[in-house]
Order: structure tokens, then C-alpha cells, then sequence
């Protein structure tokens, strides 16, 4: 995996205090891998609309 996209500790933190739980070291890899596409389909989408500017609009997330 290339870049850490989302903060670990705040990460952590949430869990610990919504869930009381640990979390491993993947969970960090594969949030920061679903961020990583969000971004890709924003940009993808933006593009489409002629932009060079990825907005809200761009990101969906389909099954929140």
C-alpha cells in the first residue's frame, strides 16, 4: 500500500470510545484503501463534468 490517508490515532481513538474495542493495523489499511477510491471515483466524476475541482457531489458513498 502506497500512502496512510486516514489519521491512525483518531481512528483508534473513535473505536476505542464508540465501541470500546482495539483495532488492528489492517483495519488502518483498509479504510485508507477505501478512501483512496472514494478519491479516485471523485476525480473521475469531476473530470467528467469538465472540472478541475473534486466536490461533494463527486464522493458517493452508496452504502452508508
Amino acid at each position: 500500500m502506497a500512502d496512510v490517508l486516514v489519521v491512525t490515532s483518531k481512528v483508534k481513538k473513535f473505536i476505542k470510545e464508540k465501541g470500546q474495542m482495539n483495532t488492528s493495523s489492517e483495519t488502518i489499511e483498509v479504510l485508507s484503501k477505501a478512501i483512496e477510491q472514494l478519491c479516485a471515483k471523485g476525480i473521475e466524476s469531476a473530470k467528467a463534468d469538465g472540472r478541475k475541482t473534486v466536490m461533494a457531489r463527486d464522493i458517493h458513498i452508496d452504502h452508508l
